[in-house]
């Protein structure tokens, strides 16, 4: 079966083919509605499907943009994936998803598979490794926009939680309940800027009280090989603590199975506060006061700012801040 082409559509419509192109295109200025309904009735007819590439070749737009992430099953990444979709569903746009499970070498190939698609732009959650990539591509008129992890200060479109503040608010909650030995649980924060941001926030607010910041009380959770320390190490260490601050879902719900294997209850035992919402956390025995991000925001507002650049291409790199709130369930305690 023969490849039905543009010009078999301008025949059977009797229009030029450069009238069939400009409704392709969506000018319809100049084009009367019988004129329409016939290239219309052309394109059913011949089941013509436009070729995409071709059709970039020539308008410099596939209207399509590539969005990388991490982990496409993250609770927060699939509504991150969901405010994406939806903004650029009304933006009459297309989404390519690609999904690196964290390896910085799946990641550099997904830039090169959508750069060399012709996407006109990408939103991407980056490993931090492949930065000079990213600004190569960048460099070549390429709009990029980053999200969830900001790893240096370089110039760039990027949309973040407030780490900070976020960090500094759940820190001053426990404190005003009387915590003053927080063990802060997190990841490895030294080379990545929006974990550091989160121990800024963290010391800051010991800081506001005068509470002296207890290296002890600083535990680390590895996504490879878990908690650097035991459960029952980091609570029976000195000054042991009263209250625990993890930094990420996957540490909150690993020390929460670590809790259950080594009959921990909380609030009882040990008052806790997670980074990031739990799915279905209503239905818990306890429900645990999280910081909350706003994720369906965070991805609207990416892909927002990725089709403002991509349809103004001089627009200064801009840095959007999105705040979290504190959900205050029954996970923390006084303690008296």
């Amino acid at each position: 079966m023969a490849k039905i082409k543009l010009i078999d559509v301008a025949n059977l419509a009797g229009v030029s083919k450069s009238t069939a192109s400009q409704y392709l295109n969506g000018r319809f200025e100049y084009m009367s509605q019988k004129t329409k309904d016939r290239i219309t009735d052309a394109i059913k007819t011949l089941d013509y499907v436009p070729n995409p590439i071709a059709r970039s070749l020539k308008s410099d737009k596939t209207k399509t943009i590539g969005v990388i992430v991490r982990d496409i099953t993250g609770f927060d990444t699939s509504l991150i994936l969901r405010g994406i979709d939806d903004f650029c569903k009304n933006g009459e746009y297309n989404v390519i998803i690609y999904n690196t499970d964290f390896d910085p070498e799946v990641e550099a190939r997904s830039i090169r598979a959508l750069y060399q698609l012709r996407v006109d732009g990408i939103i991407i959650s980056s490993s931090g490794n492949n930065l000079r990539l990213l600004q190569e591509y960048s460099e070549n008129g390429l709009p990029i926009v980053e999200f969830q992890l900001e790893h240096d200060d370089t110039d760039k479109n990027i949309i973040i939680s407030d780490y900070k503040q976020a960090a500094f608010d759940a820190t001053e909650y426990l404190i005003q309940l009387g915590h003053k030995h927080i063990c802060f649980l997190t990841q490895n924060f030294e080379n990545v800027k929006s974990r550091n941001e989160r121990y800024q926030g963290f010391i800051s607010s010991l800081d506001k009280h005068n509470i002296p910041l207890d290296k002890n009380l600083i535990q680390y959770w590895h996504r490879e090989t878990g908690f650097q320390n035991s459960v029952k190490d980091m609570l029976h260490s000195t000054p042991a603590p009263t209250a625990i601050f993890t930094q990420h879902l996957a540490i909150t719900t690993e020390l929460l199975t670590q809790f259950n294997q080594e009959d921990i209850s909380v609030p009882e035992d040990i008052s806790l506060i997670g980074f990031d919402e739990i799915p279905m956390a209503e239905f818990f025995k306890v429900p645990i006061t999280v910081v909350k991000q706003e994720p369906y925001k965070i991805g609207s507002e990416a892909a927002k700012l990725l089709l403002e650049h991509i349809h103004n291409k001089t627009l200064a790199h801009k840095k959007i801040l999105v705040p979290c709130s504190v959900v205050k369930r029954q996970s923390c305690k006084l303690n008296a």
